[in-house]
């Protein structure tokens, strides 16, 4: 599935997809939410759970770029390629 496919789906679908096809990575808090990182082909997904409101606000592909990383670097390595 290409990450535009991926995108297009609704955010059900996208979390029976994780849950099927994904490999939970680890999770880590940031802000409001827990961030549950999965491995899902060759790409990294999150997925952004708010414990205030009981519901998951995103789920989007790694932004390999964002202050985030820090957060994951510090627990586990990541293949990073460009």
């Amino acid at each position: 599935m290409s990450r535009e496919d991926f995108k297009r789906l609704t955010l059900q679908k996208k979390i029976q997809k994780l849950y099927v096809d994904g490999t939970f990575v680890v999770a880590i808090r940031y802000y409001a939410h827990k961030v549950n990182l999965y491995l899902l082909g060759n790409e990294y997904v999150e997925v952004f759970y708010n414990h205030k409101h009981d519901k998951i606000d995103k789920i989007d592909f790694l932004n390999r770029d964002h202050t985030r990383m820090k957060f994951y670097l510090d627990q586990i390595s990541l293949k990073i390629e460009h």
